[in-house]
């Protein structure tokens, strides 16, 4: 029972992991006697035979497509019980993903055909096909012959050796001429070795060299590079077309100009014939357009008689070389002194000739004279000099050769004149009857020859285009293209060589044949009849034309439907049979632009660019993959080297500059352009590309690098771990961090965004999954340039404490952390959030890492708002390798906070000088290039206040509570309000006046901060034990200074009066350092309540005391200065080093930012991180 299945395309790019659990049944059914015949080995046999396999289902008896990696089918379902116990019973629950080998290599056989188009073979993109079931594609039979050989034989040689040819070796001389066609068919020689080691490395579907590209350098060059070529192909198109005009209106029917030549000279003739060619070309363009349009098949049928065009042409012109050595032919040349006559107006090259009658004068000498009398007025020149007739082909053996060597370059409009003969002529007499005189068309030089002749070499992808179609490309394309090549290069050296020995130098300088009536040079030298070029020509340039207006379209169609060009979409869909009739639209029009040019010599260094960028990118695409040495670089083809891919490129990029250094700079900004947009606009795309490769190679010796030690200081900058939570959902819970992070590196330096997820990986790696996922998003709408990793461990401390322990590779390595305030950590319940926080900061300490603690995180600017006034201010109260300083001037690098300015205030002490101090800061600063404004506060020695006690007792009253009582969270919270309102009722009993701390379960808010103060200032300022802390401000001259005059001491009364101006300090002059004395007086009753209450502060522990007391000064002293900040920043004092007063750390840092709205915690990393030297 033999199962036969049809293998399509169209289901052809599934993955392996598309297999259904009934398809994993049938890989087994092997081990049957009777189906392994026909389902395994008889079908690798019978696919590698050719022929087409078909299998017949059972069930419904309707053919199914099957995957050419997985033989899929309903029916296998039914012996899902025949794996039990059998020889696979090992890999049994592994085979929806690991289908095996017999089947897959079954498959691969079968799957051998590679329709036309670049639609990817490793990818499913098989929606069209979905619909309309395709029949099995006929199996390609072309060979190396018909496949590659011939058709680079007919794209390569074209209408520029029909045309130009001759034209080049006069010009250049045959030695220059010989070193131009050296160099260009060694570019493409080497271009076809390194095209055909990429070509031999693995299938590659039609689409050529663009497809080669592409999936060697990436997207981005691939589209760069295939648009340049097709470009390049559709500009020659053009020069086909104009090409064959110039034969059709110069040397086949001259009669037919619509704007006539005959008695114009110099511009308007140009002018004249320039426009003859754009109109006749556009109507040549139209037809063969419309050919195209009504069907490539016959496009395709007329190939091999263009082809034989081609090669009849060529013989024919050997075939007269030949004859040049037993007898040359007749092609005179009329010389008038050494001036190359136009051959068309007269009959005889003579001045006067001998009749019966006497001496006659002939059309020649009407020419230049005014009457056909012998004693007529004539020109001098023409007077002063004889008239020569000589052989325009003196033949192979004449020794005209050694004349011929060297070139000859001309100026726009000079006489082509013959070397080596007598001319009389007087320099001051200017030219006359010039129109009679062969002259140069353009101004020549040994570059322009290189640009025009580069497109007769090209043409060498034509093989590689037609991958799709032969038995085998991996045989036929380095073999036919290397062939075609080695042929078209021996047949142009050697033309070189005998146009140089055959043909005199002022018919080989002639462009146009004026000198020889009319005719084709190279015709002249063609047996048996000059018709037998010019016709051959002719039609071999239509058929070169055709050949380009059908391959561009598909092209950009293989473009456009890669996706990579978003702009270039609708150019991927055509007819119903898949024609390309939007891209031949576009193709015509270019197209037209090099016709309206009109000019074959300046289009044909046009197209030269395009062919030269294309060749460059395929010598880069072999030599990056050979010195990279990527696993999967395995070409049948082993002679290629990286050296000759890099002399092949070098080559590429000489000719380039060499044809036009102003074109070449044009393509490249084209190229430029195009990489630029599909980098940015593009469909991503991984083709395990050689760019990518590159990358890798680049990455990895960097990083080496790196390894050999840490940064300079003034290399160092903020490469940023940014811990971020999510929700049940995986989302970010403080979307604004990022918008932080962008503003803080503008791009720069290395960010990695974190997130920790409890569980195990095993059960949570698809919420892993979401969780990088959502980070991806958030990092490309905030435009964060980095990395994002998710950890899952056990609990969220451990998954933290990995995430700062792992993330980075080597030396690219975070040297700082961004976390955010833990927001809600006074909530019983979130007891462990501060934990987790407090040790997170311990780590970063031990780790050496800085830590940046952003408060009020979502208070802070998105990356679309713009201050445009205000201070970033900076309280530098210890020294943190320089942290506070560098990261202000980071912010101001971004536009949000480009326009705020820098405050810098540190605190001095009791035995600092505050004047120094300032000086030395404000030089300090100058030194590291930074502007800010200076401001020492200095910071005296004071008693502690009555609310220092109070805010100090209920922390330790609440840290106790919550150590001794495990209570569920209602009870918990209630406890917590039982204790404070407690607090705040014996505060209240003391001193009706003062306030109690406020314990809110979430974040202060700014507002609700400030309208608690103004009660906490009133209670300070009315304790009488508790005088103010003196506080001394060095005003510079630019800042606005308090009034000039000591504040006056405030009574009690007066500063329950106005709560809002009084705090705990009196800012005066005074630099001397003495204490001030108490505003007010103390009262008996302040007395008396002091005393009353020192019961509940003797069992305080002191530390805190000293702590809470610091925060409440520093708080004080910063809402005094900063209130109106767009941002602070200060040092973050560390945690304490025994873990019992963990939860006053949190209070402590609480008060210390209390009332502030952005504030931005920092700790250094232990290390300088800015310097003052260059």
């Amino acid at each position: 029972m033999s199962q036969r299945f049809t293998v399509s395309k169209s289901d052809g790019d599934r993955r392996p992991s598309d297999i259904q659990g009934g398809e994993v049944n049938q890989l087994f059914e092997g081990d049957e006697p009777e189906t392994s015949g026909g389902g395994g080995g008889g079908a690798e046999g019978e696919a590698a035979a050719g022929a087409e396999v078909v299998v017949v289902l059972k069930g419904d008896s309707n053919p199914k497509e099957s995957s050419p990696f997985i033989n899929s089918s309903d029916a296998a379902a039914e012996k899902s019980q025949q794996y039990d116990g059998k020889n696979m019973a090992l890999f049994e629950e592994e085979m929806d993903t690991s289908p095996m080998v017999s089947s897959l290599l079954s498959s691969l056989a079968n799957y051998s055909n590679l329709p036309q188009g670049s639609k990817e073979h490793e990818e499913a993109e098989n929606n069209e096909a979905e619909s309309s079931r395709k029949k099995p594609v006929k199996a390609p039979q072309l060979g190396t012959l018909m496949g590659v050989y011939l058709p680079c034989i007919q794209n390569i040689f074209g209408v520029i050796l029909f045309l130009r040819m001759t034209w080049l070796v006069g010009i250049g001389g045959v030695i220059g001429t010989f070193v131009i066609v050296f160099m260009c068919c060694a570019t493409t020689m080497l271009t076809a070795i390194s095209m055909s080691a990429i070509a031999t490395n693995g299938v590659v579907p039609a689409g050529g060299s663009y497809y080669m590209i592409s999936r060697s350098l990436g997207p981005e060059f691939g589209g760069a590079v295939g648009i340049c070529f097709y470009l390049g192909t559709t500009y020659a198109g053009a020069m086909y077309i104009l090409g064959a005009i110039e034969l059709l209106l110069i040397y086949i029917v001259p009669k037919a100009a619509i704007f006539p030549l005959e008695g114009l000279e110099g511009a308007e003739a140009e002018a004249a014939l320039l426009n003859n060619m754009r109109v006749y070309g556009t109507i040549l363009l139209t037809s063969m357009a419309t050919v195209v349009f009504v069907g490539v098949k016959y496009v395709n049928k007329l190939a091999l008689v263009f082809l034989a065009c081609v090669i009849l042409s060529i013989l024919a012109v050997y075939a007269g070389v030949i004859k040049t050595g037993v007898e040359p032919p007749d092609f005179p040349v009329c010389v008038l002194g050494n001036r190359t006559l136009v051959w068309k107006t007269f009959d005889v090259c003579a001045k006067t000739i001998e009749t019966a009658n006497g001496t006659v004068t002939t059309q020649l000498w009407s020419m230049f004279c005014d009457s056909p009398l012998l004693n007529a007025t004539c020109d001098k020149y023409f007077a002063a000099n004889n008239v020569t007739q000589i052989q325009g082909i003196p033949g192979v053996t004449s020794g005209i050769l050694a004349e011929n060597l060297f070139g000859n370059y001309y100026e726009k409009g000079d006489l082509i004149a013959r070397k080596n003969m007598e001319s009389a002529m007087d320099q001051d007499d200017p030219l006359t009857n010039s129109n009679r005189y062969v002259l140069a068309d353009i101004t020549s030089f040994f570059t322009l020859l290189v640009g025009i002749y580069f497109p007769s070499v090209t043409g060498i992808m034509a093989g590689s285009n037609r991958s799709g179609d032969l038995r085998d490309a991996q045989k036929s394309i380095p073999i036919g293209t290397i062939a075609a090549i080695t042929t078209t290069s021996t047949v142009y050296m050697s033309s070189v060589i005998l146009f140089g020995a055959c043909i005199e130098g002022v018919v080989l300088r002639d462009k146009f044949g004026e000198g020889v009536h009319g005719n084709l040079v190279i015709g002249t030298l063609a047996w048996p009849s000059p018709w037998v070029i010019v016709i051959g020509s002719f039609f071999s340039t239509c058929g070169a034309g055709l050949q380009s207006l059908t391959g561009a379209p598909r092209l950009l169609q293989a473009i456009a439907k890669d996706g990579i060009v978003p702009a270039l979409r609708i150019f991927g869909h055509g007819k119903a049979n898949g024609e390309p009739t939007w891209s031949l639209l576009l193709t015509a029009c270019i197209c037209e632009s090099g016709i309206l040019i009109a000019s074959l010599d300046a289009v044909a260094p046009i197209l030269s660019m395009f062919f030269l960028m294309c060749y460059m990118f395929v010598n880069l695409a072999c030599a990056l993959q050979t010195l990279l040495r990527t696993p999967n670089w395995r070409p049948r083809f082993k002679f290629y080297h990286w050296a000759l891919s890099f002399l092949g490129m070098s080559l590429c990029l000489t000719l380039m500059f060499l044809c036009s250094w102003y074109y070449a700079l044009v393509a490249m900004v084209i190229a430029g352009s195009i990489y630029k947009y599909i980098e940015f606009a593009g469909a991503e795309k991984e083709w395990g590309d050689g760019i990518r490769g590159l990358s890798l190679s680049a990455a990895r010796y960097a990083l080496m690098r790196l390894e050999e030690g840490p940064p300079h200081t003034k290399n160092w900058r903020p490469q940023l771990l940014v811990l971020v939570n999510t929700d049940a959902e995986q989302n970010i819970e403080q979307p604004r961090l990022l918008s932080l992070t962008n503003q803080l590196k503008a791009g720069k330096g290395l960010t990695i965004v974190g997130t920790a997820l409890e569980g195990t990986f095993l059960e949570n790696h698809e919420q892993a999954q979401r969780a990088e996922q959502a980070l991806h998003k958030l990092m490309e709408t905030e435009k964060v340039k980095g990395f994002c990793q998710v950890t899952v461990s056990s609990n969220l401390r451990d998954a933290t404490s990995h995430l700062l322990q792992a993330s980075g590779l080597g030396g690219l390595k975070h040297n700082a952390v961004l976390v955010s305030w833990p927001r809600n950590w006074k909530q019983g319940d979130e007891h462990q959030t501060w934990r987790n926080f407090i040790e997170l900061v311990r780590e970063t300490t031990a780790a050496h890492l800085a830590l940046l603690v952003p408060k009020n995180i979502s208070a802070f600017p998105s990356n679309g708002e713009r201050f445009t006034e205000g201070h970033i201010d900076v309280w530098w109260i210890v020294h943190d390798g320089g942290m506070l300083m560098l990261l202000p001037f980071l912010l101001r690098q971004h536009k949000v906070w480009r326009k705020c300015k820098m405050r810098i205030f540190t605190v001095a002490q009791m035995d600092d000088n505050s004047i120094q101090m300032k000086k030395d800061l404000t030089t300090f600063l100058y030194h590291l290039r930074i502007d800010a404004m200076v401001e020492v506060v200095e910071m005296h020695d004071s008693d502690i206040s009555a609310y220092t006690y109070e805010k100090t007792l209920v922390m330790e009253q609440r840290s106790q509570m919550l150590k001794q009582i495990n209570l569920t969270k209602n009870e918990r919270e209630r406890e917590i309000q039982s204790i404070t309102d407690s607090s705040r009722g014996s505060i209240r009993r003391k001193n009706p006046a003062a306030v109690t701390t406020q314990l809110s379960v979430t974040e202060d808010p700014p507002a609700a901060s400030k309208e608690e103060k103004p009660e906490e200032e009133s209670k300070s300022a009315s304790s009488p034990v508790s005088p103010p802390a003196q506080v001394q401000l060095i005003h510079d001259n630019t800042t606005p200074a308090s009034p000039a005059t000591p504040a006056t001491p405030l009574t009690p009364g007066e500063a329950a009066q106005s709560p809002g101006e009084q705090v705990q300090m009196t800012w005066t002059e005074k630099c001397d350092g003495e204490p001030a004395k108490p505003p007010g007086a103390a009262t008996p009753e302040g007395i008396k309540d002091i005393f009353n209450m020192k019961p509940e502060w003797e069992n305080l522990n002191q530390f805190n005391v000293r702590r809470m007391h610091t925060a409440l000064r520093l708080n004080e002293v910063i809402i005094k200065k900063s209130s109106e900040a767009k941002l602070v920043l200060l040092n973050m004092p560390g945690p304490p080093k025994n873990r019992t007063g963990d939860e006053n750390y949190m209070e402590f840092l609480e008060v210390l930012t209390e009332g502030l709205n952005r504030v931005l915690l920092v700790r250094g990393g232990g290390r300088e991180v800015i310097t003052i030297y260059s």
